[in-house]
């Protein structure tokens, strides 16, 4: 792979380019679901290929290719060049690249079982048993199981000296029982929403997750939805359970310091950013009591946006989003870091395979733990709602005003957990909603979240994402379903 990345950097400068970047990517990918104690899919996929980004005459250009022969990444270095050259007529401005030093390593994220080692027949069998002990309880409509697996090795070299090795194993597991009743629809699902959880690791996390405990347990909520109490319209105290808590992080927090959005530079699928240059260390974005990073470091723990370096070959680093309620840093490349007054880049810039260009990505954009235990912020909360597990969920094309759904919920009074509740919601708009904030749970409850599906780009490019977060409490939110933002 070396010899290909060599090659293709050095057509790109004896063609012109005054920097050229790039990457080879062996991406391996298994996905299994059942339904209703079928076997839904069993797929595979295997892909390999090089893309390569070159500056000439102060523009982009980029090319890539899954013809890896000499001629075939040489090819793709002169057609990135050409393109590069096409764009220069056009350009605005020049690029600018910030400084980075060049790194010659290897790393290899934490993976104690290879999940593309252990027999399918295994995975399979796991899956069909989580799904029949859902269907052994009375009034469960549907079923559904699923574990998805990606194994990535990345070749990154560039024309300053750097050469990086890495492979990333990604692995996630759910399950989801639902219940028709009428013109009604309940569900829930474990250990979440949309895919169940996903870190950085191997077959040990669907060991960890005990599918099969946790089962009946679901079937059994997902019926006796029906019979709870619709939730409440009223302003009210809110605790969220981490997993919500970790997409309110997503949506309101992480899509907003994109700095391709505040720039206007990317719009698809999330729109752009309230967060513009002007509320850079102007904005009291939370309580003092919110501390956000984007922290990519393995040290963080194995985050979906865990790696050594992202795709520029910049090292992976800790960024204060939110520092004591105030607003410190945005998501930055080696191309916008001057804008924001950076000498360097943040190291946020990834993509999702070698034919796609990288963009600036969320890495784990976390909310650090505070002090208090989930017993002690129920007990410590006279009247309130604790809501669980999203469902769905609304943001405007700005990030600013919100509304989202969860799968199930539970009345506080008198400081202790009473019924459960329905079709429970919650309303607000972001800068109000985190300076609400007056209680975050400690480390021993803090889990990092991934979410696999984050969507970005055009073409769409979907990357996974983490977020580490712990239950919190928010005072005065609007909760219920009829509620709107105005």
């Amino acid at each position: 792979m070396w010899d290909y990345c060599g090659h293709s950097l050095d057509v790109a400068r004896l063609r012109g380019a005054t920097y050229a970047d790039v990457r080879v990517m062996h991406l391996r990918q298994s996905d299994l679901t059942t339904k209703s104690g079928e076997v839904g899919t069993l797929g595979q996929s295997e892909s390999v290929g090089l893309g390569i980004r070159v500056v000439v005459n102060g523009a982009w250009g980029f090319a890539s290719t899954d013809q890896l022969t000499r001629e075939g990444v040489a090819v793709c270095a002169a057609q990135a060049v050409s393109v590069a050259k096409a764009s220069a007529l056009a350009k605005k401005e020049d690029v600018q690249l910030a400084a980075e030093a060049s790194y010659v390593d290897s790393w290899q994220g934490p993976c104690q079982k290879d999940p593309f080692e252990i027999p399918l027949e295994a995975q399979i069998d796991l899956l069909l048993k989580a799904d029949a002990a859902m269907r052994q309880v009375k009034g469960v409509t549907l079923t559904e199981t699923d574990m998805q697996f990606r194994k990535i090795d990345s070749w990154f070299a560039s024309s300053a000296g750097s050469k990086i090795h890495q492979r990333r194993v990604l692995s996630g597991c759910g399950i989801v029982a639902t219940c028709f009743k009428g013109d009604a629809i309940q569900k829930r699902s474990y250990p979440n929403s949309f895919g169940g959880q996903h870190i950085l690791g191997g077959y040990e996390l669907i060991e960890a997750m005990d599918l099969l405990k946790h089962a009946p347990q679901m079937a059994e909520e997902a019926v006796a939805l029906h019979s709870a109490a619709q939730c409440p319209e009223k302003k009210s105290t809110l605790i969220l359970g981490g997993s919500q808590l970790g997409l309110q992080i997503h949506e309101s927090v992480g899509h907003p310091i994109e700095l391709d959005r505040v720039l206007g530079q990317e719009a698809n699928f999330a729109g752009t950013s309230f967060l513009t240059l002007d509320k850079l260390n102007n904005l009291r974005y939370a309580s003092p009591i919110v501390n956000v990073v984007a922290d990519a470091r393995p040290a963080h723990g194995p985050g979906l946006g865990t790696f050594a370096y992202d795709d520029e070959g910049v090292p992976a680093q800790c960024i204060d989003v939110i520092k004591d309620g105030e607003f410190r840093g945005y998501l930055s490349s080696r191309e916008t870091a001057h804008l924001i007054g950076l000498e360097r880049s943040g190291g946020t810039m990834r993509t999702e395979s070698w034919n796609r260009l990288p963009m600036i990505r969320m890495t784990n954009v976390s909310l650090l733990p505070g002090t208090w235990t989930p017993e002690n912020l129920i007990a410590d909360t006279d009247d309130g709602i604790f809501m669980e597990t999203n469902r769905s969920w609304s943001i405007d094309d700005r990030r600013y005003q919100f509304q989202f759904s969860t799968e199930i919920a539970w009345e506080i009074k008198g400081g202790k957990k009473a019924r459960m509740l329905k079709n429970p919601s919650y309303s607000g708009i972001t800068t109000e909603f985190w300076n609400s904030c007056d209680a975050i749970c400690n480390a021993d409850h803090w889990v990092l979240w991934g979410t696999p599906n984050c969507g970005k780009g055009q073409p769409m490019q979907t990357m996974g994402t983490g977020h580490g977060a712990a239950p919190a409490r928010f005072r005065n939110i609007k909760i219920g379903t009829a509620f709107s933002n105005e």
